[in-house]
Formats: C-alpha cells, sequence, structure tokens
C-alpha cells in the first residue's frame, strides 16, 4: 500500500492535501517532498513552528522536519489522502 501512496503523492507534488494516518491524525498541507519512507509536507496557515538552528540529528528536527520541506509523514502510517480545493486553505 505504501507504493501507491507513494506515487500518489508524487504525482500531487505542490498541491494541498489532507492526510489522515491510521492512528487518526490528520495533517493538512502542500506536498512539497517524496522519499522512499516519507511524504514531506508544508503546513497550511501559520500552524505550530517546527525546526530551526540547533534543532535535529543529520538535518532531521522534531517530526521529521526538514528545512525547505515540511515535516514528514511516514507512507506506510498514511490511512486516506485528499486533495484539497484551495478555497479551503
Amino acid at each position: 500500500m505504501s507504493r501507491y501512496y507513494y506515487d500518489l503523492c508524487n504525482r500531487h507534488r505542490g498541491k494541498a492535501v489532507e492526510i489522515t494516518t491510521r492512528d487518526g491524525r490528520k495533517h493538512r498541507g502542500i506536498i512539497r517532498n517524496v522519499d522512499q519512507r516519507r511524504v514531506f509536507i508544508q503546513p497550511l496557515g501559520g500552524g505550530r513552528r517546527i525546526g530551526g538552528f540547533g534543532y535535529g540529528f543529520y538535518g532531521y528536527g522534531p517530526y521529521g522536519y526538514r528545512p525547505g520541506f515540511g515535516y514528514g509523514v511516514a507512507l506506510g502510517a498514511i490511512a486516506t489522502l485528499a486533495l484539497l480545493p484551495w478555497f479551503w486553505i
């Protein structure tokens, strides 16, 4: 199933999405990057600030955040992915 979401996320890179994980958490943001394990989304709006100087290990900060790419959501944890129309943002 994660291969399905990998391909789906790659096709919709740069678009606003809502990702629901298997544990019920919802993540709204714009897909910035996708690798074999995670999809990186930039949060919509003025939500919590994450990352910054002094955070992280090997370029990753809290929540899998990689500067310039948003934070990472594991592909294997995705239960649903929905595209958001721009007027919802």
